[in-house]
Formats: structure tokens, C-alpha cells, sequence
């Protein structure tokens, strides 16, 4: 079997009960058939200190429960909006030609794979002091993740997927700088060092309530010509790393565009695996800002069809800026064999009430 045909990502829900009960289920139902690469808990939180409390309750249980092969462990500050804790796994089907390495640096677990077509790097769960502002904090985690990709010989430009959670994104602190596009500044900055031959990563930025800036990356090399990473553009709405900067907000550090793509293939032979950035209503530029969650719902749903085609969505995380609207969005969603999580947070507009991102594959059969 190919890489995309051994990589695998599910979703467990538990409702509420004490919170040490509720890892304590969540990890029952781990397949141990399964190589763990990624683990991500989702979760509310009240104050930064009960946020370190239930990342350290957290990372404890993993450690008890991987022991020597400890996957990347982040814990995500989003109230799930149909149970209490919400756990996402990505999983790999370990073969005998196979090499998986777990390894740390500074306290952050990483995972390296080796297979026929080539090596790949997961890294994450990557956050600093609270206490410095957002660019501050931007700036140290990528410089922590820039130490692993080197350590590993992965250059910047091998980022194939990028997770970016900021605390309070659409805020502004106490300059009037925006908390997005100081992170978007940061990771301008951490991105110079590579051309990017192959389209930026495929990317979510995304509002938490607690833990600072947290990224999460998986990164890959390929290792023969038959396996190709393709950027994926939308006619529909203009690249992210191409907007003007009527669309961005104020920071001193400067004004940087959101260097991501639409969405980023992973293909082998008759297999695709597609990366879904983050995607919400936006066409060309600018939101349909009006429009209610329903009208921004179907625009981001023809997004999104524009962008993967035939392929099949796997898997989808559902953002939604207001409770209220769970309910219409879960009725229009919900299908059977779609792993979907629906959490509460702010998107990187205002104006923007859901965002949706996802992994989908495809096949291109044989004649």
C-alpha cells in the first residue's frame, strides 16, 4: 500500500464527566492497530491556568498510554458544540519497509516516517509564554519549528499543511495591532527562507479562547517521481498570499498577506490525497459579509466542491463563531462516513460566521 492508502484520521467524541474520566475514555477507543502520528483534543477552558492544567492532564495520559512512541500532542482551546472533549487522531497503517522515529525537542514530541515514497515530518503542539504578544509568540514557535525541520534536514519550503491556533485572532491589543496579521507577519518572515517551489502549505488559522499561539505542521519530502505535492488554487476567490491590503488589518511589524493555498495534493500512483485549507465565504477577496450562516454556509460548501472536484471529504472541521447557529449547520452537514467536528471559534474575518476545513481523497482508476 501507497502512503495515502496507509494514512488514516478519526474522530472520538465522549460527553461530560470529570475530566481525567473523560481522557480516560477517549483513549479506550484508540485503534491500536494503528501507528498514532497526531493526536489534537479540543476543549473549553476558563483562564490560562485551566487551560495548562488540562494540557498537562493531557500530555500525562498520552505518555502513559504511548510510553516510549509519544505522537505530537496538542490541546486546542474550542468548545466542541455536540459533546464535551473531542479527540482527532491521525493514525498510520505500519508496514515491515516502514520507519517511524518518535523523537522531542525542547519538550515537543515530533514524528518522523520513512516509506517508499519518501519521508515525512510531524511536528506541533508548539507554544511559548503567554505573557509576550502575539507576534512575540509567533515568532519563538516558528523558530522552535524551524530547529525540528532542520534537525531533520526538512526544508521550510517542505510544510505541506499548517495548523495556526491564535488566541483571540481578530482582536487587537494594546497598540491597535491585530493579533491575525501579526502572526501573518511572523510567518511572512519564517517562510522567506525557501522559494516554495512546490505552492505554499495548505493552511487554517483560526481563533482559540486560551493558549496562545499554537501551529501544528506535517511536512514531506518525496522520494520518487511518482509521488507528486500539487498546490490546488480556486478560481472562485482570489490566493490568499495575493490579496490587496484592503482586506488586511493594521500591525506594526508591517502588513503581509496569509501565505497559504487553497488546498495541497499528496498523489502516488491512482491515489490523491488533498490538504483543504481552511475555507469560508469569501469570493474573489472579499466576505459575503450580509449574508447569514446558511448563505455562507452553501457559498463555502460550492468553495470547497470547486476545489476537490470528485473526491470524497474523509474528514471535516466545522467552525461555527456563534452556538446559536449549530443546529441549522449540523442538519446540513451531517452524512454518514464523514468524520465532522463542529467547534465554537472565531474565524479570521468578523464578518465570517463558519469555516470549514478537511482532508478528502480521490482515485483515478485505470484504464
Amino acid at each position: 500500500m501507497s502512503y495515502i492508502n496507509k494514512i488514516s484520521y478519526q474522530i472520538y467524541k465522549v460527553e461530560k464527566k470529570p475530566y481525567r474520566q473523560m481522557l480516560d475514555e477517549l483513549f479506550s477507543h484508540l485503534d491500536v492497530k494503528l501507528s498514532v502520528l497526531r493526536i489534537v483534543l479540543f476543549g473549553e477552558v476558563v483562564s490560562k491556568d485551566d487551560y495548562m492544567w488540562r494540557l498537562a492532564q493531557f500530555r500525562r495520559k498520552a505518555e502513559e498510554y504511548f510510553q516510549g512512541a509519544l505522537p505530537v500532542v496538542t490541546f486546542v482551546a474550542q468548545k466542541p458544540l455536540d459533546a464535551e472533549l473531542v479527540l482527532e487522531v491521525h493514525g498510520y497503517m505500519f508496514e515491515g519497509n516502514d520507519r517511524l522515529e518518535y523523537k522531542s525537542y525542547g519538550g515537543f514530541p515530533y514524528v518522523v516516517l520513512t516509506n517508499e515514497c519518501g519521508r515525512f515530518l510531524y511536528a506541533g503542539g508548539v507554544y511559548v509564554s503567554f505573557d509576550s504578544d502575539i507576534y512575540t509568540q509567533s515568532k519563538e514557535v516558528f523558530r522552535v519549528l524551524e530547529c525540528i525541520l532542520n534537525r531533520e534536514k526538512f526544508s521550510v519550503g517542505s510544510i505541506v499543511r499548517q495548523w495556526n491556533y491564535i488566541d483571540g485572532i481578530t482582536a487587537f491589543d494594546n497598540n491597535g495591532d491585530q493579533h491575525y496579521q501579526m502572526f501573518n507577519n511572523a510567518r511572512s518572515e519564517f517562510y522567506l527562507s525557501d522559494t516554495w517551489k512546490n505552492g505554499y502549505p495548505a493552511a487554517t488559522g483560526i481563533g482559540t479562547r486560551g493558549g496562545g499561539v499554537i501551529v501544528d505542521i506535517d511536512a514531506a519530502m518525496a522520494k520518487e517521481v511518482s509521488f507528486s505535492i500539487l498546490p490546488i488554487d480556486n478560481e472562485l476567490q482570489v490566493a490568499a498570499y495575493s490579496y490587496s491590503g484592503s482586506v488586511l488589518e493594521k500591525a506594526d511589524t508591517g502588513k503581509t498577506t496569509p501565505k497559504f493555498e487553497r488546498a495541497k495534493s499528496l498523489q502516488t500512483g491512482d491515489c490523491c490525497m488533498m490538504y483543504l485549507s481552511g475555507t469560508a465565504a469569501i469570493r474573489g477577496e472579499v466576505s459575503l459579509a450580509e449574508a447569514d450562516v446558511v448563505a455562507q454556509l452553501r457559498i463555502t460548501l460550492e468553495n470547497i466542491r470547486h476545489l476537490i472536484g470528485d473526491a470524497s471529504m474523509k474528514l471535516l472541521r466545522v467552525y461555527l463563531k456563534n452556538e446559536s447557529d449549530y443546529n441549522k449547520v449540523h442538519d446540513s452537514l451531517e452524512r454518514e462516513g464523514i468524520c465532522i467536528s463542529y467547534l465554537l471559534a472565531d474565524v479570521c474575518r468578523d464578518e465570517l460566521l463558519i469555516e470549514i476545513e478537511g482532508i478528502a481523497w480521490c482515485s483515478f482508476g485505470r484504464e
